[in-house]
């Protein structure tokens, strides 16, 4: 199972939740959590701040997964690349 979150705005209105964007890559049916934000307590650096946070959590459970399931390769090939990718002289 991966876990990806996603954060897309939206204003609700009459019942319905109309995105600012559609998203890309996501199937029907997904499931989502949907949160109420009060306008006049909003942050928007804070709430920026946040989504990076859950963001990064998603990323961190994702690269678990991979552990877990065998999805990994040896540090000193990854150095390898990087150098060759970077130009770094070991």
């Amino acid at each position: 199972m991966q876990l990806m979150i996603r954060t897309i705005e939206g204003i609700y209105q009459d019942g319905q939740i109309q995105l600012t964007e559609l998203p890309q890559d996501i199937s029907d049916r997904s499931q989502v959590l949907v949160t109420f934000l009060n306008p006049s307590k909003i942050d928007p650096t804070k709430l920026r701040q946040l989504i990076d946070q859950l963001e990064t959590i998603a990323g961190i459970g994702q690269g678990f997964e991979e552990l877990n399931a065998g999805q990994t390769r040896p540090i000193g090939d990854f150095v390898q690349e990087m150098q060759q990718k970077y130009g770094i002289s070991s």
